[in-house]
């Protein structure tokens, strides 16, 4: 560990470990706060470019978008010859993933108190041009006070603005999650983010996802038909404003689908998902 982080941090617990490294749980005397550090041995980067790339590119996005209560946030970083450490919010173990698994599909309430802060950081990625382009379950996860914090941007990228440019390329994402047009092979735009976010909307209201087949190729066929279907058994109970929600976010129409500022002003999140049909209930 770096000298300097030992001045100003005691180093707790393992608490995980990741594509780049190891997580432990520290402790700062002077703020009285714990903090997760993320320690990633450079030395077996040393080969890997595109590794380095990413190693590289994600403490610099997560700063630009720091402080927002929903993303991630950078509070130290301490570089030297073999080690980078990176000092972050301490979240709670469980994933969004691991909800879903655990508990099953979500009240529409829930979902939406969910998924309003996970819109809500990526429309703030957005507005700074930088498009997240993994958005999944997986790296959503809590803190203390049970706020989502979207983590994990190693494979984001800067578009628009001066930084970037219009439109992406490449693909990345996540089964079940990445949009038709990236495993088209074509360009794309940062509405990539707003699909798999209506993706992770499904599963939690269905608690299965909309495109999915045996296998990996299977499924990417799936998200390339994009056949968009709310089966009446599971959907039955899900109010008309949530499907119309996720048919909005879930178009392959690139230019017909919301962006995250849309999603952000949709009657079903405006609404804290409280839908008419709970209306007429009560």
């Amino acid at each position: 560990m770096c000298e300097s982080f030992k001045r100003q941090y005691q180093l707790c617990d393992e608490i995980g470990r990741g594509r780049f490294g190891v997580v432990f749980r520290c402790f700062s005397p002077s703020s009285h706060t714990s903090f997760a550090v993320k320690s990633i041995d450079k030395r077996l980067l040393l080969d890997d470019e595109t590794d380095r790339e990413c190693l590289d590119k994600e403490p610099k996005i997560l700063q630009i978008l720091s402080p927002h209560p929903n993303i991630l946030q950078i509070h130290d970083i301490f570089d030297s010859d073999s080690h980078l450490l990176i000092v972050t919010d301490l979240c709670q173990e469980s994933t969004l993933y691991d909800r879903v698994v655990s508990a099953g599909p979500f009240s529409e309430t829930d979902a939406c108190s969910v998924f309003t802060q996970l819109i809500d950081a990526l429309a703030h990625c957005h507005r700074n041009y930088i498009c997240h382009r993994d958005v999944k379950p997986d790296n959503i996860l809590f803190d203390s006070r049970n706020r989502v914090k979207l983590c994990d941007f190693g494979s984001a990228e800067w578009f628009g603005g001066v930084e970037g440019r219009e439109r992406m390329n490449g693909i990345v994402g996540t089964p079940y999650y990445v949009a038709p047009e990236v495993l088209a092979g074509r360009e794309y735009n940062e509405k990539i983010d707003v699909w798999s976010a209506g993706v992770i909307l499904y599963i939690m209201l269905g608690g299965v996802p909309p495109f999915y087949g045996d296998t990996v190729e299977d499924t990417f066929a799936a998200v390339l038909r994009g056949n968009l279907r709310f089966p009446t058994k599971i959907f039955r109970s899900i109010s008309p404003e949530a499907k119309d929600l996720m048919r909005k976010m879930l178009s392959k129409d690139v230019s017909r689908r919301f962006s995250a500022e849309q999603v952000l002003r949709h009657p079903w999140v405006t609404s804290g998902g409280m839908t008419s049909t709970m209306n007429d209930m009560s």
